[in-house]
C-alpha cells in the first residue's frame, strides 16, 4: 500500500498557500448600545483580522463589523454588517469611551522619502482632526508593538495618551560645525523608562508602568521577570508617586469601570522568564493592594493551575466592577476564567464548550467577545453576556463566523507521568502532557512517519489550538507530536521551578519518554521520526539527535541555542543562560570557571559528536535573542564530522522568523528536507 505522505512539492505549496490563508482574529472593539424605537437594543462588533498574502509577501489587515441584537442578558439575533475591508497604514486605533469618536495612528510613505505618522481623530462619518506628527518634531517615532504599543482617550474624551520614543539630537561628524540646539544636553539616560500607560480617575494623572533597566538594558519582549513597579504622575502637581511594590515585575494595569480600583499581573522579579504569576488590586481610594489570587504550586486533576497569561486584555473587567475576565493556559489548553475580585473565587467560562482554546478579545457591558480555535479548527468568533455572580458556569456561546474543521485532521491532549527513575527528587509526581495530531483519512496500510516538535521556552506550552505548521504537516501525511515537558506553563509553579539547573536532562529525557510512549501505541512508523523546534525547541532537537542518535532520522533547527556558554555573551537575556543553568543571575558579575562549563555541559554541542541525523538550520539574520552565531557554530561542527547539514539565513528576520516571506520558504524547505531523510 502506498504512503499517504505527498511527495510533489507543488502539492505541499498548495496546501500551505490554503491553510496560511486563514486568517487569524487580532482584536474586537464593541460600539455604544442603541435602543431601538420598539424598545429593542442593539450594537455593532468591530473586529480585526489579519491574513498572508503569500503575492504581496505581507500581512495583510482587514476588519469585519457584526450586529448583536440583545435583551441585555441574551443575544436574539446576530450576524455579519457589510463585508471585509483591508486596513491599510492603520498602526493604532482606539474609540472614545462614549463610542462617538475614534482615535487612528498611521503612517504614510510619501514617495520615496521618509515615512510619517499622523494622528487622525474621526467621528461618526468623517475625519475631524489629523496631526503630521514627524513634522512637530516633539518625539520621535510612536510606539506601535504590543509591548509598549498605547492610544488611550482620557475620561472626558478631551485627551489622548501615547507612547514614544525621546527625540534624540542627530549624529553629528566631530569635524562639523555644531548648532546650539545639537551641542545642548541630553536628559539623564537613567530617567528613561519604558512605559505601558492609560489616564487616573478623574483624568488628573497618567498610571503607567516602569522598568528598572541599570546597568544596562535586558530583553523585555516574553520576559515577564523583569523589575518594574506601578506609577502615577500627577500631572495637575508633577508629582510622580509608587503605587506597588517596587522589588517585583508586574504588568498590565486595568482600571475598573467605577475607576476604583487597579488590577495588575505581578511575579517575581528575575528567575525564569514566564511564571505563574499573582492577580493583585489596588484600591485607589484607600490605596490598599490585595492578592486577588496567589501563586499555584500545585494542583489536583480538574481544579484552577493559576495564571499564565502573558498580559490581561486591554478591557477585563465586568460591568459590576467587581469580577475580572482573563483566558489563560490550564494545562494544554487555554480556557476563559471569570475571578471574583472580593472573594477571589475563579470559575470556567469554558469548561462545557467544545475541546480547544479560547482567548478574551474584550469585554464591554458585559458582553464578551472571544476566540475559540483547535489544532483541526482556525479561529471562530464567538460572542456572550456574562452572568450575574455565581452563575457564571451557565454561560451561552453565540457563534458570529464559524468556520468548518479539517476533516483530514484528528488529534487527542494525551496525559504522561514520567517513568520513577526520572523524577525530579525536588519536584516528585508532576506529571505533563502532549497533543498527537495525526491524518484521518488515507492512512492505508503504512505506518505514518512522526515529526516531534517541543516549544521553545522552555517555559512557554503548546495549547491546544490553531497552528499552521502542524496542521499542514498533517495533511502533507506526517503526524505530529507537541509536547509539553516538565517546566511548560500552566501546570503550577512546581513544574516551572523543576526544570532550571535540569535543562538538557529533564526535559530532553520527557520528550524521548514521550516519544517511546507514543511509537508503542500509535500505528507510526519508528524508522521515520523527525525533530522540529525552534529556540529551545531548537535546542532540544540538537540535544535529542545527539543523546538518542539512533531515535531519529532528520532533523530541523530553527534559531536553536547550541552552546549556553557562547550565546552568554551576545545574546540580550544573558539572565537566561545562568537561571536555565541553576545559577543566581546577577548583572555585575560574570560568571566563574565552573559556570561556564556547566553551561557548555548541558548544551547541545556537548553531544555533537555523536549526531548522525541530517540537519537543517533556519537562523534569523538579525535575531538578537538567540544569534546566529549560535547555528553558524553548529553548522560546521556538522560539516567538520561530515554530518548533512544545511543553513538557511533569512535577512530582515529576528527570532520569530515571522516575515510572510520567511514562515513561507522556512516552511517548504523543513517540508522538503523532512520527506527527503524520512525516505517518505
Amino acid at each position: 500500500m502506498e504512503s499517504p505522505v505527498l511527495r510533489s512539492p507543488e502539492e505541499i505549496a498548495a496546501l500551505y498557500r490554503e491553510l496560511s490563508q486563514c486568517p487569524s482574529l487580532c482584536s474586537a472593539c464593541i460600539g455604544p448600545e442603541v435602543t431601538t424605537r420598539y424598545g429593542g437594543k442593539y450594537c455593532n462588533v468591530y473586529t480585526e483580522w489579519s491574513q498572508q498574502d503569500l503575492e504581496r509577501a505581507e500581512s495583510v489587515k482587514f476588519c469585519r463589523q457584526y450586529l448583536i441584537f440583545h435583551d441585555s442578558q441574551a443575544i436574539v439575533y446576530s450576524g455579519p454588517s457589510g463585508t471585509c475591508s483591508e486596513i491599510k497604514g492603520e498602526l493604532l486605533s482606539r474609540e472614545s469611551p462614549s463610542g462617538a469618536l475614534k482615535a487612528v495612528l498611521r503612517k504614510a510613505s510619501p514617495g520615496k522619502g521618509e515615512e510619517k505618522q499622523f494622528l487622525e481623530i474621526w467621528d461618526q462619518n468623517r475625519k475631524v482632526k489629523s496631526i503630521n506628527l514627524t513634522v512637530l518634531e516633539k518625539h520621535g517615532n510612536v510606539y506601535e508593538d504590543d509591548q509598549f504599543g498605547c492610544l488611550s482617550w482620557s475620561h472626558s474624551e478631551t485627551h489622548l495618551l501615547y507612547v514614544a520614543e525621546r527625540k534624540r539630537p542627530k549624529a553629528e561628524s566631530f569635524f562639523q560645525s555644531r548648532t546650539p540646539e545639537l551641542s545642548s544636553n541630553c536628559a539623564d539616560e537613567r530617567r528613561d523608562k519604558a512605559v505601558k500607560a492609560f489616564w487616573s480617575p478623574g483624568d488628573t494623572g497618567v498610571v503607567f508602568i516602569g522598568w528598572w533597566h541599570e546597568p544596562f538594558r535586558l530583553g523585555l519582549r516574553h520576559c515577564t521577570n523583569r523589575r518594574s513597579a506601578l506609577f502615577y504622575v500627577d500631572l495637575t502637581g508633577a508629582r510622580c508617586e509608587l503605587l506597588s511594590d517596587d522589588t517585583k515585575a508586574v504588568w498590565s494595569p486595568r482600571l475598573s469601570p467605577d475607576q476604583c480600583r487597579i488590577v495588575y499581573l505581578e511575579n517575581s522579579a528575575l528567575g525564569p522568564h514566564q511564571q505563574c504569576s499573582r492577580l493583585r488590586m489596588y484600591d485607589w481610594y484607600t490605596k490598599v493592594t490585595s492578592t486577588v489570587l496567589d501563586v499555584v504550586p500545585r494542583h489536583s486533576q480538574g481544579t484552577f493551575t493559576g495564571i499564565y497569561c502573558p498580559a490581561l486584555p486591554g478591557l477585563c473587567w465586568a460591568a459590576d466592577s467587581q469580577r475580572v475576565v482573563l483566558d489563560t493556559a490550564q494545562r494544554s489548553r487555554q480556557e476563559l476564567l471569570v475571578v471574583e475580585t472580593l472573594s477571589g473565587s475563579v470559575t470556567s467560562l469554558t469548561m462545557g464548550a467544545p475541546l480547544g482554546s479560547w482567548s478574551l478579545l474584550t469585554i464591554d457591558r458585559d458582553l464578551l467577545v472571544a476566540r475559540f480555535s483547535t489544532p483541526s479548527c482556525p479561529p471562530t468568533l464567538k460572542v456572550a453576556f456574562l452572568p450575574g455572580a455565581g452563575r457564571e458556569a451557565q454561560v451561552h456561546w453565540v457563534c458570529l463566523e464559524d468556520v468548518t474543521p479539517i476533516p483530514e485532521i484528528s488529534w487527542v491532549i494525551r496525559p504522561l507521568q514520567p517513568p520513577a527513575d526520572q523524577e525530579n527528587p525536588q519536584y516528585k509526581g508532576i506529571d505533563f502532557e502532549a497533543i498527537l495530531l495525526q491524518p484521518s483519512r488515507g492512512l492505508g496500510l503504512r505506518k505514518l512517519p512522526l515529526v516531534v516538535m517541543p516549544h521553545g521556552g522552555p517555559h512557554s506550552v503548546c495549547t491546544a489550538s490553531w497552528m499552521v505548521y502542524p496542521a499542514v504537516l498533517c495533511r502533507v501525511g506526517f503526524a505530529v507530536l507537541l509536547v509539553n515537558y516538565r517546566g511548560s506553563l500552566g501546570f503550577g509553579q512546581d513544574s516551572i521551578a523543576s526544570l532550571p539547573g535540569h535543562v538538557g536532562c529533564q526535559d530532553v529525557k520527557d520528550v524521548q519518554y514521550c516519544v517511546e510512549r507514543v511509537l508503542q501505541e500509535e500505528p507510526l512508523d519508528s524508522a521515520r521520526v523527525a525533530l522540529v523546534g525552534g529556540s529551545h525547541g531548537g535546542f532540544l532537537a540538537c540535544h535529542l539527535i545527539g543523546q538518542y542518535p539512533g531515535s531519529y532520522q532528520a532533523c530541523v533547527a530553527r534559531n536553536p541555542v547550541i552552546n549556553m556558554a557562547s550565546m552568554i555573551s551576545s545574546t540580550d537575556i544573558p539572565d537566561w543562560c545562568l537561571t536555565e543553568a541553576g545559577f543566581p543571575y546577577a548583572p555585575d558579575t560574570l560568571p566563574d570557571a565552573s559556570h561556564w562549563a556547566e553551561m557548555l555541559h548541558m548544551s547541545p554541542m556537548q553531544y555533537v559528536a555523536q549526531v548522525r541525523a541530517p540537519v537543517l538550520l533556519m537562523l534569523g539574520e538579525e535575531d538578537r535573542r538567540v544569534p546566529p552565531k549560535q547555528g553558524l557554530e553548529y553548522y560546521r561542527a556538522l560539516k567538520a564530522r561530515g554530518i548533512p547539514a544545511r543553513l538557511l539565513l533569512y535577512p530582515r528576520n529576528s527570532h520569530a522568523l515571522s516575515g510572510v516571506e520567511a514562515e513561507a520558504d522556512g516552511f517548504m524547505n523543513m517540508a522538503l528536507w523532512l520527506l527527503q531523510h524520512l525516505q517518505c
